[in-house]
């Protein structure tokens, strides 16, 4: 049996045994609900834009609440940074950074169907003033992997509410 032949016989056993394990991508939730609005939230955040990405193909994000089968609000939409640790001559050395959504849904008549719920990451980075520009950028990275990990916890959780 030739180098190419095992490869493919590896591939197809691989195959094989995945499939049949029940594996599949993680995708977004169905919910029970095509049109969602979106109230509320921060444009300084990107945690609306991580929803939209998010949603599944069924549901089509309005402008006008009327217009909705649901409605989630943003009570509160807001990034903190901190510092946790410097050096003795004061120079910054360690951040901590907080992304939090606390959140309702309700029917476009406000009739609530889900309480308000908070949801919030945070991350540690270490910080150096001569790589600045690098940490910048880290920083920014973190933001969206903690706010698009918000966006899938709202969506699980939106999933799980009743029908509007």
């Amino acid at each position: 049996m030739g180098r190419l032949s095992r490869r493919r016989a590896a591939l197809l056993l691989l195959a094989a045994a995945t499939g049949g394990c029940g594996f599949a991508l993680r995708r977004a939730p169905d919910l029970p609900f095509a049109r969602l609005a979106l109230v509320g939230f921060s444009g300084r955040t990107g945690t609306a834009d991580e929803l939209r990405r998010a949603l599944p193909e069924g549901v089509v994000v309005v402008d006008d609440p009327r217009q909705a089968d649901a409605v989630l609000e943003a009570l509160a939409d807001e990034r903190r940074r901190s510092v946790s640790a410097t050096t003795a001559a004061g120079q910054v050395r360690e951040v901590v950074l907080v992304s939090r959504l606390v959140y309702r849904l309700s029917t476009r008549g406000g009739q609530p169907l889900l309480a308000p719920v908070e949801v919030a990451q945070s991350r540690q980075m270490s910080y150096s003033e001569t790589a600045a520009l690098a940490k910048a950028q880290e920083e920014q990275t973190l933001w969206r992997a903690m706010e698009a990990d918000i966006a899938l916890q709202v969506l699980r959780r939106l999933a799980a509410a009743p029908a509007s």
